[in-house]
């Protein structure tokens, strides 16, 4: 595994967070969701009690999966963070910092430091070495 790879994990997991927190918001949504129907015949006033439980099921399951990919969240960060704290440039350690755990742009890692974008990218290349040499050390 890269350096980058390594430092993308998190980055990774909290996107699966987010699209399940979308997926959670729609299943709720549905659940919620009260519709009236006009007309001449007669309604029954019993809802569809399975289709309910159902939904509520999946709302339960889809939580608990964010559950565990927040604690998986918070595992990866303090994993990145003891191997980012070695970095001795505190410069590529502030920018390790705030690609990987803050997960912010090229651009407001640039205008956060008061550095060129170009500048910045040099940077990473610098810190990702650094990170690569740290991740070797663990190996042997």
């Amino acid at each position: 595994m890269t350096a980058k790879e390594y430092l993308n994990r998190a980055w990774n997991v909290d996107q699966r967070i987010n699209s399940k927190l979308h997926q959670l918001d729609s299943l709720k949504d549905m659940a919620t969701k009260a519709t009236s129907t006009l007309g001449t015949e007669p309604v029954s006033g019993t809802r569809n009690v399975q289709r309910m439980a159902d939904t509520i099921d999946n709302i339960v399951a889809l939580e608990n999966e964010i559950n565990d990919d927040i604690d998986r969240l918070v595992d990866l960060k303090r994993d990145v963070i003891k191997t980012i704290s070695k970095v001795q440039d505190t410069n590529c350690l502030t920018l390790l910092e705030l690609r990987y755990l803050s997960f912010k742009s090229w651009d407001d890692i640039a205008a956060e430091m008061n550095y060129t974008s170009r500048w910045v990218h040099i940077m990473h290349s610098k810190a990702l070495a650094a990170v690569e040499k740290i991740l070797a050390e663990r190996v042997h």
